[in-house]
């Protein structure tokens, strides 16, 4: 056993949650419970009364969390300590949003003047863009944005720039991240190279994706009658190899930086971000800097009883640890947020799916649950009915704006009412005697009844927490996504892992470029397996 399965408090949460009542009788018991759990702060409220704790949970939650040190921990991050222990990095996406007026060091060095001459770099070129001074190889102003990318340069713009659809200011953007050639050869159709920006995000600008898509999309461009001479006018990137991005033909002014110390799916609030402050304008991508950085202002501030991303990221540690909950799924009641849920898959799966502690040592707990979800009233009618009477318990968040950027009639009523009643029904569900019950006026006969009223039955007692914001603004998304970023980071620390390497991803890499050469080669593969060597052998010869 590891010393934290081995704790007393794990041993104490362990005997307490198998003892709890159903959550109907919690909430029968105290009809306080919504005051005594809910808070408020950057924009956002979370009740978090749905829950199965009571206040002897919450304590023994935060007691295991002062024993990892997690206040400690938190002011760790933010003062630039190298906690990504198997890269020797610091972990400082928090400076991305800081104030110009802050001191964050890393390896020895204030990092916030340069994030800020980025930030004022990223200003004047969109600027020039959304003004159109900035034009083509034609003369005409730009009229479309693509970005191209891969993980968290592809998935943060792309989700960022969805949810604030109702702040556009007059460009197109389309996102590439697939290698597939449909992917690219699709967003191409129907734009016209004299008005298209291409924005490359590649820290390396080798990344095998993105450089695939990125040499097509400059092929694409010179076929339409462009000359290289042009590319610098088209062709823009975010990169830490600017050799290569000038190579390929961008002006060295026009390459914006990235650094070490900002992984990639944290990495929106960067240089990386430029696709989303091209569409929304440079005014409101600092206001979604301004709301991330609020909630990292109560993030290091807040008590952990009144923690918003503790509270989260703890109630995820027990349904994971005590609970057996292998899934949480994100519920958005709002369409701008419909891609929510893949970013914050991303983000937890990415960070979080770990086998092994900080130290190396095997873990013998669960960690990093499967994240997944979508729009809430398209869910209602397909996979809720898992949720609701299914063998597996999913801990469930629900996001709501309680405002409309488009109030029509009845629809957001409706909205706000299939929410908050999934939320309800998951709490309480229903009794065999209620079921029979409602029943009582059916002309079936007294087995029917019976028969039904037991495939009615809904055991309850299904947690979920429930995110509000007035509506939805740059602000009030800075502040999400920040929350459960931290929320993320707060797992990690209890489990005793490393949430910012990424080496089951890079495994992938290493050996998919093998496959690669052995795809090209003239002899038939064999020095894999025999299904690898087969399904490479049937690939060349384009037929099964």
């Amino acid at each position: 056993m590891t010393q934290l399965t081995q704790s007393a408090t794990w041993q104490q949460l362990a005997t307490h949650t198998a003892a709890l009542p159903h959550m109907r009788e919690l909430f029968e018991k105290n009809d306080q419970r919504f005051n005594a759990m809910h808070l408020k702060s950057c924009g956002l409220l979370l009740d978090y009364s749905k829950n199965r704790v009571n206040e002897e949970t919450l304590a023994l939650l935060f007691k295991l969390a002062n024993e990892a040190q997690l206040t400690d921990k938190i002011a760790g991050m933010f003062s630039g300590d190298i906690i990504n222990n198997t890269e020797q990095r610091a972990v400082l996406h928090t400076a991305l949003r800081s104030k110009a007026s802050q001191t964050i060091n890393a390896e020895g060095q204030n990092i916030v003047p340069e994030v800020q001459q980025t930030l004022a770099k990223m200003a004047e070129f969109v600027e020039q863009v959304q003004s159109g001074q900035w034009t083509g190889y034609t003369g005409k102003a730009i009229t479309d944005i693509v970005s191209i990318g891969i993980g968290g340069s592809f998935l943060g713009p792309k989700i960022v720039t969805q949810a604030l659809r109702p702040y556009w200011k007059g460009l197109n953007c389309h996102f590439v991240a697939n290698v597939d050639a449909t992917s690219i050869c699709e967003k191409l159709k129907g734009l016209n190279a004299e008005t298209t920006l291409f924005v490359m995000s590649s820290k390396s600008f080798g990344t095998q994706e993105t450089l695939t898509n990125t040499l097509s999309a400059k092929e694409w461009f010179l076929a339409q009658g462009a000359s290289q001479q042009d590319v610098a006018q088209h062709f823009v990137a975010v990169t830490s190899n600017v050799a290569k991005a000038t190579e390929f033909g961008m002006d060295a002014n026009n390459i914006f930086p990235m650094w070490d110390w900002v992984g990639g799916r944290y990495s929106l609030w960067s240089a990386i971000g430029l696709p989303i402050a091209l569409v929304i304008g440079m005014d409101n991508f600092k206001e979604l800097l301004s709301g991330a950085f609020d909630m990292d202002q109560h993030f290091q501030q807040a008590p952990l009883e009144h923690n918003m991303p503790v509270i989260m990221g703890m109630l995820s540690v027990l349904y994971s640890n005590f609970h057996g909950a292998q899934s949480h799924v994100i519920l958005t009641y709002d369409h701008y947020l419909r891609g929510l849920p893949a970013y914050f898959q991303q983000l937890d799966m990415e960070s979080n799916g770990k086998s092994v502690t900080l130290n190396g040592t095997a873990v013998d707990y669960s960690t990093g649950p499967v994240i997944w979800g979508g729009e809430g009233t398209n869910g209602q009618h397909a996979y809720h009915q898992l949720l609701h009477q299914g063998t597996a318990l999913i801990p469930a968040d629900f996001i709501l704006p309680l405002q409309s950027h488009n109030p029509l009639g009845e629809h957001h009523n409706q909205l706000a009412s299939n929410c908050f009643g999934q939320t309800q029904a998951l709490m309480q569900g229903r009794t065999y005697e209620e079921a029979l019950a409602e029943m009582s006026s059916s002309k079936l006969d007294d087995a029917q009844k019976q028969l039904i009223a037991k495939h009615k039955v809904m055991t309850g007692n299904k947690p979920s927490n429930t995110l509000l914001m007035d509506k939805l603004t740059p602000p009030t998304l800075g502040a999400l996504i920040a929350l459960y970023e931290h929320r993320t980071f707060v797992q990690g620390i209890i489990w005793q892992i490393n949430s910012f390497d990424q080496w089951g991803v890079e495994l992938g890499k290493v050996l998919g470029n093998d496959v690669l050469d052995r795809i090209g080669a003239e002899n038939d593969a064999q020095a894999l397996d025999c299904s690898s060597n087969s399904l490479i052998n049937l690939y060349r010869q384009g037929q099964i």
